[in-house]
């Protein structure tokens, strides 16, 4: 018989996980639509009791928002303009009702290619707590995610804070995302970038994540190396000309693998003439 537990403290939690092989609950937005007719056949903690896991603050080096923070919390959270990326994919994650109780943490730890959240935290070096009951380390949010529902996450570990180092809170952002229909829908392709531009109006900083094309939202380093020391103006054409090498997207029921490369590069430039503040002449035409 599976056991169900909720703590209401992180004590509790980590002392649980210590002992057993458990499932973490937090919004279950994703938990029960994937479980469907079947029973549970896994322990279950629910740790939406935590207090302590809910929140987002300042520290002298970071931004810590608590693994059980909600999108529409982050949404009513003033922020920094390098932060509207992620504001932008939070109104993107299902319904507003599906924002009011699905958490920052699990839209990571589910580890979807179509994760919304993922290319907009990236492009803010973010980093996530993992406590267990003996040890708390800080991965890179890009080494945590190894492929399709795949993490580096131990079974007596949580997530229990995702950190952006304030160095990477400077410049202006912005998430484009793409899917079959407005709103409630699973992403064909998503881009995130942030944008920080020197005194003389170059790109100092060109930050770019694309999402839904790998099995793993990828940066697209060799992008932002030639986007470095450029004026916004020459986005689009250096867009056009990069090859993209750190995408491999796939064919299937929503969109064909060279349908999803052409909408990248798309997007990418969207996102970045808007975080560049540069003028986009196709939205003008």
């Amino acid at each position: 018989m599976t056991r169900y537990a909720k703590p209401k403290t992180l004590d509790e939690a980590l002392a649980l996980l210590s002992e057993g092989s458990w499932r973490i609950l937090a919004g279950a937005t994703d938990f029960y639509p994937a479980l469907g007719s079947r029973p549970l056949q896994q322990d279950v903690i629910d740790i939406n009791g935590i207090a302590a896991l809910r929140g987002i603050a300042w520290t002298d080096s970071h931004l810590v928002i608590g693994a059980r923070t909600s999108w529409t919390e982050l949404l009513h959270t003033p922020l920094p303009p390098a932060f509207d990326t992620l504001k932008q994919a939070a109104r993107e994650i299902g319904s507003v009702q599906i924002q009011n109780v699905a958490s920052v943490a699990g839209n990571i730890c589910n580890a979807s290619p179509a994760a919304d959240g993922v290319p907009a935290l990236l492009v803010l070096d973010a980093e996530l707590e993992l406590r267990s009951r003996h040890a708390t380390r800080i991965v890179a949010l890009h080494q945590f995610v190894v492929g399709n529902r795949k993490t580096i996450l131990r079974d007596d570990e949580m997530v229990t804070a995702v950190r952006v180092p304030r160095a990477t809170t400077a410049g202006n952002s912005a998430f484009y995302k793409l899917g079959a229909r407005r709103y409630l829908v699973i992403s064909i392709a998503m881009a995130a970038a942030r944008v920080v531009l020197d005194g003389e109006g170059r790109m100092t900083t060109a930050a770019v994540a694309v999402g839904s094309c790998s099995a793993v939202a990828q940066r697209l380093h060799g992008l932002e190396r030639e986007l470095a020391g450029q004026p916004p103006e020459l986005i689009e054409r250096i867009v056009g000309s990069a090859a993209f090498v750190e995408l491999s997207p796939i064919d299937d029921v929503r969109a064909t693998a060279g349908y999803r490369r052409a909408a990248a590069r798309e997007i990418v430039a969207r996102a970045l003439v808007q975080a560049a503040g540069a003028s986009d002449k196709r939205a003008a035409a």
